[in-house]
């Protein structure tokens, strides 16, 4: 029951925005049939909204204040999404949808690699994918069967931009899915203090290019090793099966990190 009382969710599925084909291979958003157009573009405003105050309020702010930065009622909120939890799925679905479908997008655009690559991870600060994710952390249902498979395919077409990158030999060989993933994490992160949004925004581009640059392993000169253990996607879906909390980009690995040390040292 919300707070009105009486107030109803419209009998629409708030989380069908997401399709993934029978492929397997594209993961895309798609409009909420059987909704009309105001009440999607109200609908669409509303999870905008709430990634944006989740990211800078955490995901216990105020559902006021989504409403309020929406710009709609917070009854219209509540019959788009019956609850907190319902409106936090379906961000979370629409996240990993918007990824894949960059990454996919890129990888079929993008007649270079590397520059596919590039593509998909300036794409991903712009819609916060990796700053969404990581704040919602602890309320993604760990057995829910919806989120498990887009979060597969949005994975398995980041993986492909990166495999790509390494075969053409413009990624350095030593860079892993999750290095790019958690590049992005801690570039996605809102700078502290009073930064303007869209200050913070330019500068965490201006950053991920200086990265790139970084990331490159077709340069003249020769590249220093990594320190520390090389995580890989299969490192990320044995902890996503053993309950860890992961998500997309691989956030909270510090055990997986450590088995692969140990692992590591004992076959040294």
């Amino acid at each position: 029951m919300t707070p009105q009382g009486t107030m109803q969710a419209e009998k629409v599925n708030p989380f069908s925005c997401v399709r993934v084909r029978e492929s397997g291979a594209v993961v895309e958003t798609v409009k909420v049939r059987g909704m009309r157009a105001d009440a999607q573009r109200n609908r669409e405003r509303i999870m905008a909204a709430a990634r944006d105050v989740f990211v800078e309020q955490g995901p216990d702010a105020p559902l006021d204040a989504i409403a309020a930065a929406a710009d709609v009622g917070i009854a219209t909120l509540y019959r788009r999404f019956p609850d907190r939890q319902a409106l936090i799925r379906a961000i979370v679905i629409d996240v990993l949808g918007r990824s894949g479908e960059e990454a996919r997008q890129a990888l079929d655009e993008e007649p270079e690699a590397f520059q596919a690559l590039a593509r998909y991870l300036h794409r991903a600060l712009d819609l916060r994918i990796s700053a969404v994710m990581p704040a919602l952390l602890d309320h993604i249902p760990p057995d829910d069967d919806e989120i498990a498979v887009i979060r597969t395919h949005s994975w398995g077409l980041v993986q492909q931009l990166v495999d790509q990158a390494h075969a053409a030999g413009t990624l350095r060989p030593d860079v892993t899915f999750l290095d790019v993933g958690q590049l992005l994490v801690r570039l996605a992160r809102p700078l502290p203090g009073p930064v303007p949004r869209d200050l913070d925004n330019q500068l965490a581009h201006r950053h991920l290019e200086l990265v790139l640059d970084g990331l490159r392993g077709d340069r003249a000169e020769s590249i220093t090793p990594l320190p520390g253990p090389a995580l890989t996607l299969a490192d990320l879906r044995a902890a996503a099966d053993a309950g860890d909390r992961v998500v997309n980009g691989g956030e909270d690995l510090f055990e997986v990190a450590h088995a692969h040390e140990s692992s590591a040292g004992k076959r040294s």
